[in-house]
């Protein structure tokens, strides 16, 4: 008895939405996110091809971003005492893989970051407030009152998000919520160190962690301040203005937290019709590992791709130019 085998089925092609955004869908290639005008309008600049964790990617890097999200000092420094994790794991993957990848593709490199404005605090809703804690007073004072909450001996406490009484971080920095000062940190070699008011523009504290700071490039990178956990909330943010204004529709996602500020950038993203592909390597939280994984599932499957650093840089390497 002899066997026949059976024939492949034939390969076949989806349009995903329609012109001016949409996809188009090979079933042997993946998807093709290059955007051109039409389906059938031929592509003249160059495309990568990124293997996800589920299917390949085809993108224009003149029409992407590598957005890095947080990845500030108040985050991530060790004078903070902020104890090494998957955030600090995230950088090194970034600067060894990622970030070269984006400059030799041509994407656009963007630093997502709080940078608070006085109307910033001044408007900033309670449960955003509450997120970062917040200082108490003695029950029989005056809300009204002057109070220096940063002054040693202040009759202030600072409160975490639970209501109870926060610790301190590093030997004596302790901040009482969102544009409070930050006590200054004397550092193992004697420098006094200036932190700042909490994740307020130009201050240390919201400055980019210093392993990244020595690969941004000012010259071509852009830092783009954001307000709230996504830099995406509202209609008229700065990041969405440049995003409109530059032309980019592919973003790829890194920082700190996966399932807070990446996360709620990446779900306002995804809603506005942007392309989301999460850096899997490319981000951590300090949240069980559950919430990182709960995160990576649903981008590869509802938000759009995951894949990591170093695919995204063996894509980079094949990349193909039409011309």
């Amino acid at each position: 008895m002899t066997s026949t085998s059976q024939p492949s089925p034939p390969a076949r092609k989806s349009l995903i939405g329609q012109p001016p955004n949409f996809w188009l869908h090979h079933s042997t290639d993946g998807f093709d996110l290059t955007h051109p005008d039409s389906p059938t309008t031929p592509i003249t600049s160059p495309k990568a091809t990124i293997q996800t964790t589920t299917v390949p990617i085809t993108i224009s890097p003149s029409k992407s971003a590598l957005v890095i999200i947080d990845m500030q000092n108040f985050f991530l420094s060790e004078a903070l005492g902020r104890p090494r994790g998957a955030g600090h794991t995230a950088c090194s993957n970034l600067i060894s893989h990622a970030i070269p990848a984006a400059r030799k593709a041509g994407m656009r490199l963007v630093w997502l970051n709080w940078g608070l404005t006085e109307e910033d605090l001044k408007t900033m809703p309670p449960g955003v407030t509450r997120c970062f804690g917040f200082y108490s007073i003695p029950h029989d004072r005056d809300f009204g009152e002057e109070v220096n909450i940063a002054a040693p001996g202040a009759d202030t406490v600072g409160m975490d998000r639970f209501g109870e009484k926060r610790k301190k971080i590093g030997k004596e920095a302790m901040y009482h919520g969102l544009g409070a000062e930050i006590r200054s940190i004397e550092l193992e070699d004697g420098e006094v160190l200036d932190v700042g008011r909490l994740l307020v523009r130009d201050s240390w504290n919201a400055d980019i962690y210093p392993p990244l700071k020595e690969v941004y490039d000012p010259s071509v990178d852009v830092i783009i301040p954001k307000n709230r956990m996504s830099g995406l909330w509202g209609s008229d943010t700065p990041f969405q203005k440049y995003l409109e204004e530059n032309g980019l529709r592919t973003l790829f996602f890194a920082g700190v937290n996966t399932d807070q500020c990446v996360g709620g950038t990446m779900t306002d993203a995804f809603s506005n019709g942007y392309d989301c592909i999460l850096l899997s390597d490319g981000c951590g939280t300090t949240s069980p590992e559950a919430a990182q994984k709960a995160w990576e599932y649903n981008a590869e499957r509802s938000y759009g791709f995951c894949t990591t650093c170093k695919l995204v840089a063996e894509g980079v390497e094949k990349m193909q130019d039409p011309q």
